[in-house]
């Protein structure tokens, strides 16, 4: 019987599933509280970090707008310092796991996709060597 080395596709299905899964127990915390608590606060420092910036000639209107946004900004640096004082006394840690929730679910779904994938096309290789071997074997 003729043997064939798996192709890139089964060895990119194959790598991918074991960093899913690896990824899966990072995130959910099955090994340390501490790598979810990791994963939460990457996820929102991400989150953080992406802006955009633009400007504008100056004119009475954006004047108006610039005197609203920065009592906005001000509004928003004491809403943050209360969330923060709200984290420090950890009040506000269920909406935290709700998001680390969606994450986790969203690399489980990922994961179980590429593991029926993987298994899906290892039966449908078995059943074309057997038709092969069929083949050869009538003629």
């Amino acid at each position: 019987m003729k043997t064939t080395s798996p192709s890139i596709y089964h060895r990119v299905l194959r790598v991918s599933a074991v960093l899913l899964a690896v990824l899966l127990v990072f995130e959910s915390g099955l090994l340390s509280p501490l790598t979810k608590d990791l994963a939460q606060n990457s996820h929102i420092y991400v989150a953080n970090v992406i802006g955009v910036g633009a400007g504008v000639t100056p004119t009475d209107l954006n004047l108006v707008t610039a005197e609203l946004t920065k009592q906005r900004t001000e509004l928003e640096a004491r809403e943050a310092q209360l969330a923060e004082r709200e984290l420090n006394i950890n009040l506000n840690q269920p909406a935290v796991a709700e998001s680390s929730d969606i994450s986790t679910y969203i690399v489980s779904v990922l994961l179980f996709i590429i593991l029926v994938l993987l298994v899906l096309n290892y039966a449908l290789d078995f059943s074309r060597e057997k038709y092969l071997l069929s083949l050869e074997r009538a003629s």
